[in-house]
Order: C-alpha cells, then structure tokens, then sequence
C-alpha cells in the first residue's frame, strides 16, 4: 500500500485517538501497514532498545532461574520460590549478587536484538505477501521468528554461557573477563557455543510460539493494528508465557550444558565436558526423570511474561515514534 508523507503522519496521528468503547477508529491506513516507509535503522534502533531493556529489568528473576534448574544444587542454594530465593541471595550473597552477569548480557542483547528484530520484520514481510498476498499470515510469521532466532541466538550463545556461570552459586569466577579467559583456557573457544545447537533447538520452537502467539493476540485485541500500548503489553506477556512453558525442558538442558554443573556430572561419574543435546537429554533424565525437565519452570514464566510485555511494548513505541518522526521530517513544515 502507497501512501503519501502527509497521509502517513495523520494516520499515525489518528491512532493514537480512542472511541468511547476504548477501541481505536478504523481508518484506511494503519499501524501495521507502515513497515514500508520504516527503514531498517528504525527497526534494529527500537529492536536494541528493546532487547536491553528486556533483559536488564527482569534479569534477577533470571538468576533465580538459572539457580532453580540446578540438578545437584547445594543445601544453601536450594530453593522453594522466586521470591523465596531473591530474598535468600540478597541476604546472605549480598544485593548486587542477583545481578551479576548483567553487564554481558547487555553487551550481547543490543545487537543481537537487533538483528532480531530487523530480521523477522524483513522476513515476515517478504513471506506474508507470498503467503497471503500481503495479508497476516500465521505461518510467515512463525518462520521469520525462527529465521530471526538464528542470527540472534549466534551473538547471544556466547554471552548467555558466561552469565549462567556468573549466575550459579558459589560461581568461582572474580568478574566477567576472569570468566572469559578461563573457559577459553581450560575449555577452548567451542565452549562458547557448545549449548548453540541446544539454544536453536530451544529457541526455534519459542519464538515461533512467541511470534504466532503475539500476532494472534493482536488480531483479537488490536484488529486494526494501530499504535495500542495496552495491547502490546498484554499480547507480548501471553506469548513470553506460553512459549516459555512449553520449551522449559530444553532450556533446562541448555543451562546443563552452559554450566557443566559438576556436582551433577561427577554423580553420573561423566569425565571431561558434557557435549551433544541427546546426552544432555539422557543426563538430566538420569538425573532426576521426567519433573526435572521443569525444573524451574515457575521462574521461566515469572521471568517471561514481563521480559516479552516489556521488549514488545517499546520495541513498537520505538518504531511508532522513530517512524512518525522519520514522516514529519520528510512531509516538511505544515502551512498554518
């Protein structure tokens, strides 16, 4: 769809204005119809805004979770609740402990979020007017997801291993280059991507969820796809919770991996470094059968739900803003 600057601006414009009913007014162009006139900086500045703000905020809840999906977790790292957990860390680790690993992952989230991004709007795009002929389409979406995952996951492997090492208790690393020069001293650089074929295993089925989740929301919440902060919110916490739940045992293997808990790897008498998904998968089995493979799992969808909300709520005011901004420039100043 072709649309003039000034038409554009005053659509944007016009989303933004609600009926009574608290739905927005139908018009001939609207939000979604805009991915044309963005520009990829657009959406790769949104995406990295959005990426680090998604991890940075809840990341405590993501240490407890690393914490929770241990296998052979120390008596004092034993935990009942997140909550439970956050106020034990702070208590007797100190309160910055929930937040170490942060800097890593705010290294690798900008730029991995916004290949992320960029990737899947390119992507669904292009598909969506193979698929139907430009229309929503739930399987052009679910692809780009995955399509989008393998870019963001190849940057974000690295940084999720050192974080989960930081993250476990009684981490023996002094700080994050001391963790980085370790494991490529003593494991070698692979190390660093020994969980990636876990992660896409992982992730490729989560975002594809994700995705599909989300723009199925909207469909329901937000049919006319304007700018709607509320609908954002809610469509990106649905997605972060159904998709987070159903990949939980996978995410359980990949932090096995990252961490090469030894406790739980000298009890199976396992030598070296642990390597490969089917032995991960058969380890966590013999570990502690089928519930270990949740383990965890509250704090993953505790961690989720907000983390999405959150990521897809200023990833579309970003593109909202970035955009109209982008329009009133080119449009020029209006006549009074």
């Amino acid at each position: 769809m072709e649309l003039s600057s000034e038409r554009v601006v005053a659509t944007l414009e016009m989303s933004q204005v609600t009926s009574k009913d608290e739905e927005p007014f139908n018009s001939d162009g609207d939000y979604e119809s805009l991915p044309p006139h963005v520009s990829v900086t657009t959406h790769m500045t949104a995406g990295a805004v959005a990426g680090i703000l998604e991890h940075t905020v809840m990341y405590p809840v993501d240490s407890v979770k690393t914490r929770m999906q241990s296998l052979q977790p120390d008596p004092n790292a034993q935990y009942r609740s997140v909550y439970e957990a956050l106020k034990r860390i702070v208590r007797t680790e100190g309160i910055f402990r929930p937040l170490r690993g942060l800097n890593i992952t705010m290294m690798g989230a900008g730029p991995a979020h916004a290949l992320y991004f960029a990737c899947y709007e390119r992507v669904k795009r292009s598909l969506s007017d193979v698929f139907q002929s430009g229309g929503n389409s739930h399987l052009a979406n679910g692809v780009a997801g995955s399509v989008a995952t393998v870019l963001h996951d190849a940057i974000m492997n690295p940084a999720e291993v050192v974080k989960q090492r930081m993250q476990m208790y009684n981490s023996p690393y002094r700080g994050l280059w001391d963790c980085v020069r370790t494991i490529t001293y003593t494991e070698g650089i692979g190390a660093f991507y020994r969980s990636y074929s876990t992660q896409l295993t992982m992730n490729i089925p989560f975002q594809a969820v994700h995705f599909i989740t989300y723009e199925l929301m909207q469909e329901q919440l937000n049919p006319h796809r304007h700018y709607h902060p509320g609908s954002h919110i809610v469509s990106g916490a649905a997605a972060g919770a159904v998709s987070a739940a159903i990949t939980t045992p996978l995410d359980v293997c990949k932090t096995l991996l990252n961490t090469q808990e030894n406790v739980a790897l000298n009890s199976m008498n396992i030598s070296g470094h642990l390597s490969g998904m089917a032995n991960t998968f058969r380890t966590v089995y013999r570990l502690g059968g089928l519930p270990a493979f949740f383990k965890g799992v509250q704090a993953r969808v505790i961690y989720q739900m907000p983390s999405t909300a959150i990521a897809w709520s200023v990833y579309e005011f970003f593109k909202y803003f970035l955009t109209k901004q982008q329009l009133e420039q080119e449009a020029g100043p209006r006549p009074l």
